[in-house]
């Protein structure tokens, strides 16, 4: 029976390349996922740009969005410039898919970060299902959208999985489901990983991510905040489940290592993540109820039409962010009175931890 193939999200510093040259070498990795719009308006080093054409050439590349910004409430001049890159992209290398995250985080100044979550309403939804639209128009192969590891409350925790599998339909899209991503979830708002995993439509997940994180002291005295930080080991947890989520994804092709290309400069380091490799790689040859064959994927050709937009929602995305770079007090925060957003519902912890997320990306 086949397996999905198993590889690594590349990263551009030189140093990783040089850390994972064993598993290259030894023709471990069988695919690659490149953030491709990272490079935009950079120019890509000679090295790095042979890697990844090797596996395009061999149908071995994944292309994972950063920055598009699915809900975005607004359609901006920057989206259609990030479209025109991509089709130039798309033409210059050939790759399996393309996914993007879920949640939205360029609005106004602030550009850097992760993404925020979005209200779980339905105009939010029709909004991310124009933006989805326009990302499929654009290129000829599948596109997915990854869950989020951050959300403010359990509700956005629990109904998440339902939000993704209609916000794909449209399309045929497929979901990557990032399971650090439950695992941060999980722990913020104690909250079983099996219990969140099955709320997602698993026959619709075509690519698992598995990656570390780290602790983030809790503001108010309690337990540490789970943050998807990338930089440190894949969870016990998390490889103690991989083997039931295996079975339960019949339509699964590819597995995704993630890990920062600056955390991998130790030999211990190093060793760490070797050791996550070789055990998710006899996980994954130790599976036997993986799926035998691709879902069939069909492109929808559908009409352009004018970009869906919310100017009430941009506003109020807008002022969010502004809110929380701004460190205004958490009880100000709940209290605010937004249309879409239900702040007096969210976790103080996780407000808090919001403002500090977007005081790293943003600090001036």
């Amino acid at each position: 029976m086949k397996k999905p193939l198993f590889g690594l999200s590349m990263m551009p510093e030189a140093d990783f390349v040089s850390a994972i040259l064993p598993i290259l070498q030894n023709n471990s990795v069988d695919v690659l996922e490149w953030s491709f719009d990272t490079f935009y308006d950079a120019q890509e080093p000679e090295w790095l740009s042979g890697l990844l054409d090797f596996y395009s050439a061999n149908n071995r590349l994944l292309g994972h969005g950063v920055y598009y910004s699915l809900f975005d409430a607004k359609w901006t001049e920057r989206q259609e410039g990030w479209l025109k890159k991509l089709k130039e992209e798309f033409r210059h290398r050939k790759y399996n898919h393309i996914t993007e995250h879920f949640g939205f985080m360029n609005t106004e100044n602030f550009h850097q970060g992760v993404p925020l979550p979005v209200p779980l309403h339905p105009k939010t939804l029709q909004i991310g299902k124009d933006r989805l639209k326009r990302l499929q128009d654009a290129v000829e192969i599948p596109v997915g959208v990854e869950n989020l590891a951050f959300s403010f409350s359990i509700d956005d925790v629990k109904e998440q999985g339902d939000f993704l599998d209609k916000l794909i339909e449209d399309i045929d899209g497929f979901l990557i489901l990032d399971l650090h991503n439950i695992y941060c979830q999980s722990w913020n708002f104690e909250i079983s990983m099996q219990e969140i995993i099955r709320l997602y439509p698993l026959e619709k997940v075509r690519e698992i991510h598995l990656s570390g994180g780290s602790w983030q002291d809790s503001a108010y005295g309690k337990k540490p905040v789970r943050r998807d930080t990338h930089d440190e080991s894949i969870p016990e947890e998390i490889l103690n489940i991989l083997p039931e989520v295996l079975s339960q994804c019949h339509n699964l092709e590819y597995i995704i290592i993630e890990r920062l290309g600056h955390t991998l400069n130790t030999d211990s380091e190093k060793d760490a993540f070797f050791d996550d490799f070789n055990r998710v790689k006899k996980i994954i040859q130790a599976s036997d109820s993986l799926p035998g064959n691709k879902r069939v994927w069909h492109k929808k050709n559908e009409e352009s039409s004018v970009p869906l937009e919310d100017l009430l929602l941009y506003d109020e995305q807008t002022e969010l962010t502004k809110m929380l770079f701004d460190g205004i007090q958490i009880h100000s925060v709940k209290k605010h009175d937004f249309h879409y957003f239900k702040p007096e519902n969210w976790d103080e912890e996780m407000i808090t931890t919001a403002q500090q997320i977007i005081k790293k990306w943003n600090p001036y």
